[in-house]
């Protein structure tokens, strides 16, 4: 479908990622992120739509799918009745400046300005003389507020008469509420007005499980720039708008009525708005007038006025906003990115905001995430740990270890992390499963601290295991279990079991190894990193995270032998009961055989569906590593045998699925070719696919999955057919979600994997290929960043809190600069293409490692492509470092970074030749 709507792109002002969009109103579904670590989460639109809410069940405004962005009328506005004749929303929200908004020579301009975590709006009506400028941000402290300043300024040669009022409809109460009992809920409403503005405070929140009192109050306050309070209020949205009057539209602004009330009124039982009246005041020509507007969401009545204090006039306002800021430019201080293409350098800084979007909002509270109740999932939290380790990794042992904490003893896991530091929930439905890619990640994130910190020891502490009903990976129940047993495991004598975080891998990669379908990949259970792949729970299997687990394996098997050299250990401990999963040493079985897999899973899962012994065993390091590397071994010479096809055009990739009739999913079909992208990915980054598959990988998916429409490859290709025996994905319309749109988390998981085996040349097409796409506002329609997905025609789609931004951030810091880890070491790998480097031929990295700061500068003066140059020398703070070279990569020893002084920027200079 062509569009109509031509504008121009977004683009950057400064040097510190601030953009900056001409008429953002006439794009649908934009919204902008504003938070705070406290718990405040906003999303705000350019005319100041979206929604406000500290949780599912706490909304200030109504809570908004994309959808309601464009249909409904409820924003932040802010009226003007300007000289008794005429009104204008200062927030472009009044019906006419809607009805104008598509006109080509609209009186009305719209400039939107944002960055790290603030929104400026400015418009400005020629015909009418006015302009106004709307600041929107949330403060970087305790408070749950969003802070607003409106500056009106006069653009006309003659004087203008204005009276102010702000808009702000509050909603107050759960999101469950806007379908269940909403009328009904509005009766719970208890609205009151202070001196500054309105306060609703509903008696109880409704669930017809078991009402509750509410101790939450709800608040619209809002100032002159001075501190001057307001003239009145009209706290109930009925009579603002009138009757047959709207949100757009509202008598009392339109009559500029006199029928407000004053402070210390009260009114129950109806919907609320937060609308404020000022006294009309004259504006000379280019004069100006601020007004602050604070919305709150309070436990407590005490707060509310302190915030008067605190943020109500300009100077504590533009405090606050210095404030936030400075904090967010510190917060996104720890990687920068310095190539021949400055764009691409400020774009990856909302890449790294986008992890710690999704820590604050979880999976929802976004206009697309309309869905769960806040909170992340069990992968999420370890893809998200990847980011933090290197933008904020001194914080990252705990959470690590605290998140072990959610394994099972059967090798599955919680799949719901609660709000507080080690909590965990079965399901947010309750509905039992298992995803069987889940033990995959954790181990995959450990290895990345391990490698970075040297942390050793780690691997050696000891974490409790999740317990609840669920047992053998959710296909029975424990019986005996109950909420009085508590959420950890125990042992037989009632005592809480601990084991080391390298048993709790140990046991997410061996269980899962055992756990095959009949054509012995491990089984895909309730779905894998493909949510979408959730109706093959019989006879499904997951070829590509069969290859995950078994690198997972591999490189676990190498790393026992670090542990035993570099910790001087001999032996290693484990429960008693996990020593029939050691089958090398226990009694070897055939692998072959998918039924003794099966037996011996099975006898495994007999030991632990209740209490377990508490014995430990001693293994020795050795015979456990040869036991690993003999499971992986066999993993890869099983896909690369059994599951390599051919198709009639003679291309070549892997299976990555049966489904649930037990058959392969990919290759030629009367529909057509059927391939995944996932199927590929895992094989290439584990080492499963040789140099020549990787090579034959490559022109399959150029064939079938590449395309430019989209900035990129598709997640499969089309099916035709909705897939009843594979997943609710196949129900969706192609090019969308998990069938067949750019899913960018696994496209750059894809880029990864190239890296990693150095075709450097194939990844960085499509790296570039995607940043192209999303930075042309024209084709993907978002502001900076990453999003979930491009859809069919070529619209970034669920942007902020996607997964990809995670590893985007990896990928182009660990293997396009290749700044990596080596068990604690400094490893330098770059893998830049010449076009990377800039002018002077130069291309650089920030970056912290053991808590030094080191900008990292590549020169590639002869101009060299990669594969060309290879490390000449290398200086750090001018003085030339000794070249140990492995395998083309510079290994600087941790101690030579531990010498560094902290809070002083190093200068790591490497020349390429």
């Amino acid at each position: 479908m062509k569009e109509e709507n031509k504008t121009i792109s977004w683009y950057f002002e400064g040097e510190k990622g601030e953009f900056a969009l001409n008429n953002p109103h006439k794009t649908s579904g934009l919204y902008f992120p504003l938070a705070n670590e406290s718990g405040m989460m906003s999303s705000i639109t350019p005319l100041l739509g979206g929604d406000i809410k500290t949780s599912q069940n706490t909304f200030l405004m109504a809570p908004v799918s994309v959808g309601d962005l464009h249909s409904s009328n409820s924003s932040r506005n802010f009226w003007l009745n300007i000289d008794d004749n005429l009104i204008w929303s200062a927030t472009g929200n009044s019906l006419k400046q809607k009805l104008s908004a598509s006109e080509k020579d609209s009186d009305e301009s719209v400039k939107m300005e944002a960055g790290f975590l603030w929104q400026k709006i400015t418009r400005e009506n020629r015909a009418i003389g006015v302009r106004s400028e709307i600041t929107n941000f949330v403060p970087v402290n305790d408070d749950k507020v969003e802070l607003m300043r409106i500056t009106i300024k006069n653009i006309r040669t003659e004087e203008m008469r204005i009276t102010p009022t702000v808009a702000i409809p509050i909603y107050g109460r759960s999101a469950d509420n806007i379908r269940d009992h909403r009328h009904v809920t509005s009766l719970l409403h208890k609205i009151s007005t202070n001196k500054y503005g309105v306060i609703v405070k509903p008696t109880l929140s409704f669930d017809e499980r078991g009402h509750k009192p509410n101790s939450i109050y709800y608040t619209v306050q809002a100032v002159e720039e001075n501190g001057g309070a307001p003239l009145g209020f009209f706290p109930v949205e009925e009579d603002f708008i009138g009757e047959g009057g709207s949100l757009d539209w509202p008598e009392a602004v339109l009559k500029n009525s006199t029928n407000y009330c004053e402070k210390d009124n009260n009114i129950d039982g109806y919907e609320a708005i937060g609308a404020i009246k000022f006294e009309s005041i004259t504006l000379k020509p280019g004069e100006t007038k601020s007004y602050i507007v604070i919305l709150g969401i309070n436990h407590n009545s005490a707060s509310i006025e302190q915030y008067i204090d605190s943020y109500g006039n300009i100077s504590r306002f533009e405090k606050e906003l210095e404030k936030n800021k400075e904090y967010w430019e510190i917060k996104l201080s720890s990687v920068s990115f310095n190539s021949s293409d400055k764009n691409f350098d400020l774009w990856m800084k909302w890449v790294e905001l986008q992890p710690m979007m999704r820590r604050i909002y979880g999976c929802s509270f976004l206009p697309h995430h309309d869905y769960g109740r806040g909170g992340r999932g069990w992968r999420d939290l370890w893809q998200d740990c990847l980011a933090l380790l290197l933008l904020e990794p001194k914080q990252v042992r705990g959470l690590l270890l605290n998140n072990y904490g959610g394994v099972r003893f059967d090798g599955s896991n919680a799949t719901i992390i609660g709000a507080k530091s080690g909590e965990f929930i079965a399901d947010r439905n309750n509905i039992p499963r298992t995803w069987m890619d889940h033990g995959a990640w954790p181990y995959f994130t450990t290895r990345l601290y391990v490698d970075l910190s040297g942390d050793l020891e780690f691997l050696l502490e000891e974490q409790v295991y999740f317990k609840d009903k669920q047992c053998s990976r959710s296909r029975e129940t424990d019986a005996k279990w109950s909420s009085a047993y508590g959420s950890n495991q125990k042992d037989e004598e009632g005592r809480l079991y601990k084991g080391s975080i390298f048993e709790h891998i140990l046991l997410e990669q061996v269980t899962a190894f055992y756990n095959v379908g009949e054509h012995n990949n491990i089984k895909l259970e309730g779905a894998d990193w493909n949510d979408g792949f959730d109706m093959a729970d019989e006879k499904g299997e997951s070829v590509t995270f069969t290859a995950f687990y078994g690198s997972n394996l591999m490189d676990l098997s190498k790393l026992l032998i670090s542990i035993k050299e570099k910790l001087g250990i001999e032996e290693i401990e484990v429960a008693k009961e996990i020593m029939i999963l050691i089958d090398s040493i226990s009694g070897k079985i055939d692998y072959n055989s998918v039924t003794e897999k099966n037996n011996l899973l099975n006898n495994y899962f007999k030991l632990c569906i209740h209490n377990i012994s508490g014995e430990k065993i001693k293994i020795d390091i050795r015979e456990l590593s040869k036991d690993l590397e003999r499971k992986a071994t066999w993993i890869i010479n099983h896909i690369r045998k059994n599951e390599w096809i051919e198709n009639s055009e003679g291309f070549q990739w892997f299976n990555g699925y049966y489904d649930n009739a037990g058959k392969a999913l990919e290759g030629d079909f009367p529909s057509g070719v059927r391939m995944t992208l996932t199927g590929q990915v895992f094989p290439i980054m584990g080492g499963v696919a040789d140099e020549e598959q990787v090579k034959k990988i490559i022109a399959a998916t150029n064939k079938y999955l590449k395309e430019t429409k989209i900035g990129g490859l598709r997640l499969n290709t089309n099916f035709n057919e909705v897939k009843l025996n594979m997943g609710r994905c196949f129900g969706f319309a192609f090019g969308h979600k998990e069938n067949g749109a750019m899913f960018s988390h696994m496209t750059v998981m894809y880029i990864n994997a190239l890296y990693r085996r150095g075709f450097v040349k194939e990844g960085y097409e499509i790296l570039n290929d995607i940043y192209k796409h999303c930075s042309d506002f024209e084709k993907s329609r978002i502001f900076p960043g990453i999003p979930e997905y491009i859809n069919e025609r070529g619209r970034g789609m669920y942007q902020y809190l996607t997964g990809a931004a995670s590893w985007l951030l990896l990928t182009v810091l660990n293997e396009v600069y290749g700044v990596k880890g080596l068990l604690g070491d400094l490893m330098l790998e770059p893998k830049l293409v010449s076009a990377q480097f800039d002018n002077t031929q130069v291309a650089s990295v920030f970056t912290v490692f053991r808590d030094k700061k080191l900008n990292i500068v590549y020169k590639n003066e002869k101009k060299f492509e990669y594969g060309e140059y290879k490390i000449n020398s290398a200086t750090l703070d001018g003085e030339v470092l000794e070249l140990k070279l492995v395998n083309n990569s510079l290994i600087i020893d941790k101690e030579v970074v531990d010498k560094l002084e902290i809070n002083i920027k190093h200068q790591l200079v490497v020349e390429l030749n």
